[in-house]
């Protein structure tokens, strides 16, 4: 029986890489492809409170710690996904708070949800740039050292793009490179139909997607129904 390492000892991050690389385990086992890379773009602008933000948080976390989410991991041809998660708010703003990581089982989930659970809101209070939001999460698929069968940006937000270039034009920079963008929007008062920007502005790539969470209370069970979606590929609604 293969026994995979704890979260801890597959973490990684590489700035810049030309080309992806093997990943090895501490038993000397290398891994060379996932069947998807995952950057998990969360919202820390001006409008998300600090309520909000870990709802985001506690959200995830419990996603990747439910069976079916770990059975559509185990059940892919290679039975492992990378993910990264990064925080952003403005132009000037983006963070990583999970360094790339291999997700095979539910010992990496779990370290992954713990890890989520706990982090802090690392970047300050700012405007919101969607865009600057697509282009650093793009950064990070560069630097995934694995091959993946399909590299995914995963956008959180509840508003639209206030600073920063046009979202448009970085969706068809990033989707020219077979960059699927997805996005979990969370309307408010101020934009009742932010799906709709969001289809017209962000999202594109093959099967591409919007998932709508009416309330921050409702986040985990979008944010659970989306993970799966993506994590299980084409062709599921």
């Amino acid at each position: 029986m293969r026994r995979w390492p704890g979260l801890i000892g597959c973490l990684f991050f590489v700035l810049a890489v030309t080309a992806p690389l093997p990943v090895h385990w501490a038993q000397g086992e290398s891994v060379s492809s996932v069947d998807l890379a995952l950057v998990l773009a969360v919202d820390c602008s001006y409008s998300v409170d600090d309520r909000e933000f870990r709802l985001q948080m506690d959200g995830m976390a419990a996603a990747f710690r439910t069976p079916e989410v770990q059975r559509a991991i185990a059940e892919g041809p290679h039975g492992r996904i990378a993910v990264s998660v990064a925080l952003w708010s403005s132009v000037k703003y983006q963070s990583v708070i999970v360094p790339w990581s291999i997700v095979a089982g539910p010992r990496e989930a779990e370290a992954l949800a713990r890890i989520l659970e706990t982090a802090p809101r690392s970047i300050p209070v700012a405007g919101t740039s969607v865009s600057e939001a697509m282009r650093f999460s793009a950064k990070l698929l560069q630097s995934v050292p694995v091959n993946a069968t399909r590299k995914v940006i995963d956008i959180s937000s509840d508003g639209r793009n206030n600073s920063g270039m046009a979202p448009p034009l970085i969706r068809d920079q990033l989707t020219a490179k077979d960059i699927t963008i997805n996005a979990l929007v969370i309307p408010s008062q101020e934009w009742t139909v932010l799906d709709k920007w969001f289809e017209r502005n962000v999202v594109g790539g093959p099967f591409h997607f919007v998932i709508v969470s009416d309330t921050y209370d409702d986040y985990a069970e979008a944010i659970y129904r989306k993970l799966l979606r993506e994590i299980t590929g084409p062709g599921i609604s």
